[in-house]
């Protein structure tokens, strides 16, 4: 459906995690974030061991830009909003489905596999950490694994079609 004021379509402004201050699209402050702590980590402790402290702090400095870049690459794949929305509206057609559990039974297993994505990995690959992700989130207090599994599958199958569907 095409906006008439700017001629965009729904899924491309969906798409594009426009920045809420900016409107510039791509801002992701929490995946560049984490990517930049952990790459940074990561770099830093590698260097620092080979270098000494002066590579520890280079090591940082470079990881955490590499870091960063990777982490907003993962985050443009997943906007939690439009995933929860999305979800909330469609979770009833789903194969899955019982009209045993509410939408909020199942959203646990919803996140858990949108928030283990990973763009190099399929879904046998991360099943075990999008199970302990649902588990520590409360997901098995309303339903097994086995009932949670394809409603988290589903959603990572769901990020992994439109990150390979994103336009350029």
């Amino acid at each position: 459906m095409k906006s008439e004021s700017d001629g965009t379509t729904a899924s491309n402004v969906e798409l594009s995690n426009e920045d809420p201050i900016t409107g510039e699209p791509g801002s992701h402050p929490i995946g560049t974030g984490l990517g930049a702590a952990l790459g940074g980590a990561l770099a830093g402790a590698v260097t620092g061991t080979l270098a000494g402290p002066i590579g520890t702090v280079v090591g940082t400095i470079a990881g955490g830009v590499a870091g960063a870049y990777a982490g907003k690459a993962i985050a443009e794949n997943v906007d939690p909003t439009v995933e929860t929305a999305y979800w909330r509206d469609a979770y009833e057609d789903r194969p899955y489905y019982s009209d045993d559990y509410s939408y909020e039974d199942y959203e646990p297993a919803y996140r858990s596999g949108w928030e283990t994505y990973e763009p190099d990995l399929n879904w046998r690959e991360r099943e075990l950490d999008a199970r302990s992700r649902w588990e520590a989130e409360g997901g098995a207090t309303t339903m097994t694994w086995d009932q949670a599994k394809l409603a988290a599958e589903d959603a990572y199958g769901r990020i992994n079609e439109r990150a390979s569907n994103k336009p350029l």
